[in-house]
C-alpha cells in the first residue's frame, strides 16, 4: 500500500478504498499486492523507470483511463513532462502513431489539470 500511495497519491488511493465494496475488494487486494507490491516494490528499477515503462505499455495497449492515472503517477515518481513525451514518441515508433497521439492528448489533459490545481 505504501508503494501504491507514493505512486498514485494518497487522495487517489483513499478514493479507491472508499469506493471498494465486497464485490471488488478481492480485486483491490490483488492489484495492491501484485501490481504495487510484488511488481512495484522491486528494487531493480526506480519508481520513475517503472512509471515510464507502465506509461508506454498502457499507451500501446490503448488503456486510456489507466494511462491518465499513470501520467499522474509518473509525475509523482519524478518523471518530467519531457520524459513522458519521450515515452510516447517511443510508443509511436513501436506501437503506432494513433496510440501515441491518443496518449499525448491524455497527457496534455492531465498536465492542464495539474497546472490548474497548482494555481
Amino acid at each position: 500500500m505504501r508503494v501504491r500511495r507514493s505512486g498514485l497519491g494518497g487522495a487517489h488511493v483513499g478514493r479507491a478504498q472508499k469506493a471498494t465494496t465486497g464485490f471488488d475488494n478481492p480485486f483491490q487486494n490483488l492489484i495492491t499486492g501484485s501490481a504495487w507490491g510484488t511488481g512495484g516494490a522491486r528494487d531493480h528499477w526506480t519508481p520513475r523507470d517503472r512509471s515510464m515503462v507502465s506509461l508506454a505499455l498502457l499507451a500501446a495497449l490503448g488503456h486510456d483511463e489507466e494511462g491518465a492515472m499513470h501520467v499522474r503517477a509518473a509525475v509523482n515518481t519524478g518523471a518530467s513532462r519531457d520524459d513522458i513525451r519521450e515515452a510516447f514518441l517511443h510508443v509511436a515508433i513501436y506501437a503506432g502513431v494513433p496510440a501515441a497521439n491518443r496518449a499525448i492528448k491524455i497527457a496534455k489533459d492531465v498536465f492542464a489539470e495539474l497546472d490548474a490545481d497548482a494555481t
